[in-house]
């Protein structure tokens, strides 16, 4: 409090004494013990409203102790119950909340841990895939600036993500791993890995990589076979020892007919073998007639234009060229699509070409653009001309409906770099992105699509969209998002089929550790996406004949179901409308593979490792016990005494508001029952 507040407090006391005194004793008649009272009830009274209106603050501390956090990680994923570990992991998990001395001395959070991390105790072991990195990952962001050492329940074997080695030292926690599992090395021959394209051309051949892994001390003789149904197509014999525990094989087998192609790759187990689950390997390819060819035009260097190529050629049906304006118009027949990138006059003889054909195309204009040829050679649409550039960021239109788009958190992307004014349409468009200048949502499309006279087109107003494929990959860990984004929208331009009301999107075969996913979406008469239409999946077994039918979720968008938990077999599928005679067909199939029973043991080694470069200590199954006391002594965890520091005004102290009506109320009902008023 102020010198100056602690004077007008002063000075405030004395008026308030003067006044009652002025009042009680000066002007005073009758008994002077009663003056003597009331003056003291005014004098309170007229120096609590004075202390209203100054309202001093004051200061007031508040002393608590801090726990530290203690966070269990627990493996919730299929290779616990592989490794025969459910009930220890039970065990430990019911322990650690069980112990007095722990719940004392931590605020103990249990998340569980599969493809990701999540807040909860409940533990199924169901999880069909381990990500520890995505632990780290996200617990750094939940304990960032606290103390909280970690127990991590695991075997340590991740099937997929960056390794976690690296994410654990950004984590500044110590980490104590308890090892789940058989420590004890056994023989054991896998296929650690097996690497082929997802399609394969008909009358071609296509490559195979397999990677086979032993592990023993005895030279083993086997066999490597490729089988499809019951036919053998390829076999090699294969020797492995101690010194000599890998091999790589490479072949290549046929793609005779059209459709997708299921095999099973196995090396023969030893007898000794306790795991053999990890011997067999199914894959599948898809055999295709055609190819779509992708020209990329443009008459300047630019990045835009390898992001656009690598992105297109991610799906192995698509083959992109890089093209100059006068290199492609005797080869325009070659291509179903063409990309012209930032067109400019050198274009024009490619547009007159393109015109006769009726080609498709996809315009990308950004600051290089010649708007002036660009507005003269095509009659859809006119853009101001004017020297301003401008940058604009992408907002989703959530109702477009020409094909299924993925809101691939758009708001996190660059903006694009491109010529400032307005795109005016003479045809109608339908919009997938809005431009957004600063803060200022637009109506004007940054990425649109329209069709005119059997011919599909589609303009982006801006370059560096290189950028986005990179904000992608960070935001996703990879670019498989914005790959398959572009993907859809060239798929959509590179074919000339008419609209359907029921559009669906999946996979002709699925890896059975992936998640299978089916979107489908649903127009009205008018081709507008319907949002209240019921639509339901019925889906046959083709091997065991049984059939049921499922309804499908809205979605954003769009309609889904999630059919991760059919076990591995080929279904047949029709998509209904129930309110309309509309229904869709289809076929695919899950392979049989389970990536959580491909491990014999614990990786203990890397969990030691983990536990030494945090500052831990590992443990096992039958040791972990004495975890606890050395959690409870260790200095580093112990309570941090805080406090907090809150500054009141005497205004908010309701108190002294009720003394004063107190004060005048006692004064009003004494002078009264004196009869002095």
């Amino acid at each position: 409090m102020s010198t100056q507040v602690i004077l007008y407090i002063i000075l405030a006391g004395i008026i308030a004494l003067l006044l009652a005194l002025f009042q009680y004793k000066y002007k005073a008649k009758g008994n002077s013990k009663k003056n003597g009272l009331f003056a003291l009830l005014r004098f309170i009274s007229v120096f609590g409203v004075l202390l209203l209106l100054i309202n001093p603050k004051f200061e007031q501390v508040t002393v608590y102790n801090e726990k530290p956090n203690l966070v269990v990680a627990v493996d919730n994923s299929k290779s616990i119950p592989h490794l025969n570990q459910t009930e220890n992991v039970s065990d430990i998990v019911a322990a650690i909340k069980k112990n007095k001395i722990l719940n004392k001395a931590f605020n103990i959070d249990v998340f569980s841990f599969g493809s990701t991390l999540n807040a909860t105790d409940s533990l199924s072991f169901t999880e069909e895939q381990t990500s520890i990195d995505k632990v780290f990952n996200g617990l750094n962001q939940i304990y960032k600036n606290t103390i909280a050492p970690t127990l991590l329940i695991t075997d340590g074997n991740q099937t997929y993500g960056n390794d976690y080695e690296y994410s654990a030292k950004q984590y500044k926690q110590p980490v104590y791993p308890i090892v789940l599992g058989d420590t004890t090395a056994y023989t054991d021959l896998k296929i650690k890995q097996l690497n082929v394209n997802k399609y394969a051309f008909l009358k071609n051949r296509f490559p195979i990589e397999t990677i086979v892994v032993y592990n023993g001390e005895e030279t083993v003789n086997t066999t490597f076979v490729v089988t499809s149904g019951n036919t053998t197509v390829f076999s090699k014999p294969v020797t492995l020892s101690k010194t000599d525990n890998s091999q790589v094989i490479n072949f290549t087998l046929p793609a005779n007919a059209v459709g997708v192609k299921t095999y099973r790759a196995t090396i023969l187990p030893s007898t000794s073998e306790k795991n053999k689950s990890n011997n067999s390997r199914n894959f599948a390819v898809e055999v295709i007639d055609e190819k779509t060819n992708v020209a990329i035009v443009s008459s300047i260097l630019h990045p835009d234009l390898g992001a656009l190529k690598k992105s297109i050629e991610s799906n192995e049906q698509r083959n992109v060229s890089l093209l100059k304006p006068q290199e492609v118009i005797n080869k325009l027949n070659d291509f179903q699509l063409v990309i012209l990138y930032q067109p400019n006059n050198s274009f024009k003889n490619l547009f007159e070409a393109m015109k006769l054909q009726n080609k498709n195309k996809f315009i990308i204009a950004g600051p290089k653009t010649d708007w002036r040829f660009l507005n003269s050679v095509n009659a859809h649409y006119k853009q101001d001309i004017n020297n301003e550039k401008e940058e604009y960021q992408p907002v989703l239109n959530t109702n477009y409906n020409t094909f299924i788009v993925d809101d691939l958190d758009f708001e996190s992307f660059p903006p694009l770099k491109a010529s400032f004014g307005d795109l005016e349409f003479s045809v109608p468009i339908e919009t997938i992105l809005y431009k957004k200048l600063g803060s200022l949502d637009t109506e004007q499309p940054l990425l649109a699509t329209f069709e005119t006279n059997g011919s599909r087109e589609a303009i982006l107003l801006g370059e560096n969209i290189w950028k986005w494929r990179a904000q992608s990959f960070v935001n996703e860990k990879n670019f498989n998002a914005f790959d398959d984004f572009l993907g859809k929208l060239i798929q959509y331009l590179a074919s000339n089929k008419r609209k359907n009301r029921l559009n669906l999107d999946y996979e002709s075969f699925y890896q059975g550790n992936n998640n299978v996913i089916l979107s489908a979406q649903f127009f009205n008469k008018n081709y507008e996406f319907d949002a209240n239409e019921n639509l339901t999946i019925t889906l046959r077994d083709k091997e065991s004949k049984q059939s049921r039918t499922i309804p499908l979720i809205l979605k954003n968008n769009n309609y889904q179901v999630d059919l991760s938990s059919l076990p591995a077999s080929d279904y047949s599928f029709t998509v209904k409308a129930t309110s309309e005679n509309i229904s869709k067909s289809g076929n695919f199939k899950i392979l049989e593979y389970n990536v959580e029973q491909q491990f014999l043991n614990a990786d203990v080694a890397k969990l030691k490792r983990l536990a030494s470069q945090s500052q831990g200590q590992s443990y096992f199954v039958n040791n972990y016990t004495s975890l606890f006391e050395n959690l409870v002594n260790d200095n580093r965890f112990k309570p941090i005494q805080k406090s907090s520091k809150n500054i009141v005004p005497l205004i908010d102290w309701k108190y002294l508001l009720g003394l004063i009506a107190l004060a005048l109320a006692i004064e009003w009902f004494l002078r009264k029952y004196n009869g002095l008023i």
